[in-house]
């Protein structure tokens, strides 16, 4: 999604976030982009046929609906790592408590996470003060450094990369429990993790403000 003409604060968070993807790996700062999807859960009515020579596998397109989770990504493209959380919601607690996992457990030598996340009323400081004791809350906002994508400006976060992936090779076919899932999308990661795999990231602030020009303000010179 593309906002309207001239607008001051879109160009203002896309550069932020720009800049901050310019930055070199730094274990001591990793640059780590997150993002989350809803994922239907859905199981089956009857068991698959399995598939036999000359006949291919057989699913019946009877289904019943066995509720919703949450995939939480977090990605470091530069370090070719990467590790989803499949929650039950996707709640501010739910999204501060991943957090934790991510600076406490993934990142425990870092100074502070640079994070790059969507703008989303759940992604905000006050999500640890909701989830922790003021002490923690404090003790992990302090080691957090957060750059929100802008609002219509989703795609300026490379998570969406690994959310593509996610859906296109790890989704498809039917699952019906949250275990089911995370068992699924685990083996996927440790995958894609021993595979090394990574994002190339080659649009910049000067190409943005040729290719996007229309989206800066007018600004009248004296």
């Amino acid at each position: 999604m593309i906002p309207p003409e001239q607008n001051a604060a879109f160009v203002a968070a896309m550069e932020d976030v720009l800049e901050v993807c310019r930055q070199p790996h730094d274990p001591r700062h990793p640059v780590v982009a997150m993002d989350e999807q809803p994922v239907q859960l859905v199981k089956e009515t009857r068991w698959p046929i399995p598939a036999r020579p000359g006949q291919p596998r057989r699913i019946d397109y009877e289904y019943e609906r066995a509720g919703t989770a949450a995939a939480f990504v977090f990605t470091a493209p530069l370090a070719h790592w990467r590790r989803w959380s499949v929650r039950p919601r996707r709640t501010a607690t739910d999204w501060a408590e991943a957090l934790r996992v991510l600076i406490e457990d993934d990142s425990p030598d870092a100074e502070r996470v640079v994070l790059i996340c969507d703008n989303l009323n759940t992604h905000t400081i006050g999500a640890f003060y909701e989830t922790f004791p003021p002490a923690a809350a404090r003790s992990l906002v302090e080691r957090l450094e957060i750059h929100h994508a802008p609002k219509h400006g989703s795609w300026l976060n490379v998570a969406e990369c690994e959310l593509s992936m996610l859906t296109r090779q790890c989704l498809h076919g039917r699952t019906g429990s949250i275990a089911a899932l995370e068992e699924k999308v685990r083996s996927w990661e440790d995958d894609r993790n021993h595979r090394q795999c990574g994002v190339q990231w080659h649009f910049t602030t000067a190409d943005a403000r040729v290719s996007l020009r229309r989206l800066h303000p007018q600004v009248q010179l004296s």
